[in-house]
This record gives C-alpha cells, structure tokens and sequence, in this order.
C-alpha cells in the first residue's frame, strides 16, 4: 500500500500498483516495481509503514480505526489504545428503563449484553455437549438394553464434566479481561509442551 503525499499532507491511497497522473505527469503501474524507494519518494509516492503495536487480540479487545501520518519522511498507519470488551454482563438499571430505553417487560437487573465470560462458558458448555455427545449411545444402550457401559466410558463421562466445572469456575472468577485473555493464551513449557492455563477437555484414549 502506498500514500500519494502532496505538500506534507497525504493526499490520495493507492491500494495497488497502478498507473496515475502527478502534476501534469502520467506514470506507468511499473514505476512501483521498478523504480527504488527514493525516487517513487521524489514524486510524492511513499509505501505505507504499518505499526501494529497497538493492536491486540480482537477476541478480547475492540481496536481502533488506523490512522495514517507523514513525518520524517514516512507515512505510518498506527492504531490508538484498544478497549477491553466486558468481561461480564452488563445489567438493565432502573433508570435506563423508566427513560424508555429498555424492552417491554424488562425488569432492573435484566441482561443487557453478555460479557466475555457468559459467552466463554456457552461456548464451553457447547464444547462438553459435543464430546459427551460421542459416547451417549453407551447410555441410550444400557437403559434400552441393560447393557453395561465400559468403565473406561463413564471414566472419560466424569473426567469432562469435572474439568468442565473447574473451567466455569477459572472462567468465573477471572477479574477482567486481560485476565480472561491469560486463561486461553499458550506459552510453552520447560518440557517443549505448548498449553494454555484454563487446561483441555479430556480426550477419550482410543
């Protein structure tokens, strides 16, 4: 990406190489592949340097729109300070229902948003559903049937459920959401082992 640059004000973007008139000059698309940095420089034309250091995970953090400055001799596209996304619910306040802002029939305390942590633990529990979901038909087959479900089944059965309540429970009482991001994010161990704090649901060993 490039930035046509017009008296030390940025001017015109060009998303991709293409041939375009400067003063009264039309220049061929060839001229970015072709001409070196300072002579597209000498006729206005300056790639775009993106700093990133300012964006974050957008899973936790809602980032800014860039924006694009010339100094120095470079145009920068740079993010401003990202916000953290609610870790938890927003609630309905009495207020914000007598001014006519809430539905019909909401009460104080209803849910306005759901926070991070409403949203992990659906996802979560979705998760658990799915995996026990694998081995129901031992259940449906022991009530039907009476046949015994394997050790090794009802083992794994209580394994995920377990690690499900400690997972809600991490989940639960993370303070706020760098917190909550802490919990998903992998770091390698001493071992060579790459995990994450909040853990894995078991898997069923084949």
């Amino acid at each position: 990406m490039y930035a046509l640059v017009t008296n030390n004000e940025i001017t015109k973007f060009i998303n991709h190489p293409k041939s375009l008139v400067i003063g009264d000059v039309r220049y061929p698309a060839k001229i970015f592949s072709v001409w070196s940095a300072s002579e597209l420089n000498a006729i206005g034309i300056y790639e775009v340097v993106f700093d990133d250091s300012n964006k974050k995970d957008e899973q936790w953090y809602i980032n800014t729109n860039q924006s694009y400055v010339f100094a120095d001799g470079v145009v920068t596209a740079s993010y401003g300070t990202a916000t953290a996304k609610a870790h938890a619910d927003s609630l309905w306040t009495q207020d914000e229902i007598n001014d006519g802002d809430a539905p019909e029939g909401t009460s104080p305390g209803d849910v306005k948003t759901r926070g991070l942590k409403t949203q992990l633990i659906r996802t979560l529990k979705s998760q658990v559903a799915g995996i026990l979901s694998d081995t129901d038909w031992y259940i449906t087959r022991n009530a039907e049937k009476s046949t015994e479900i394997p050790s090794a089944i009802s083992t794994h059965r209580d394994a995920v459920r377990t690690k499900q309540a400690q997972m809600e429970t991490a989940i639960t009482n993370a303070s706020d959401t760098p917190a909550l991001e802490t919990l998903y994010t992998y770091t390698k161990q001493e071992d060579g082992t790459v995990t994450k704090p909040l853990g894995e649901l078991p898997v069923l060993e084949s």
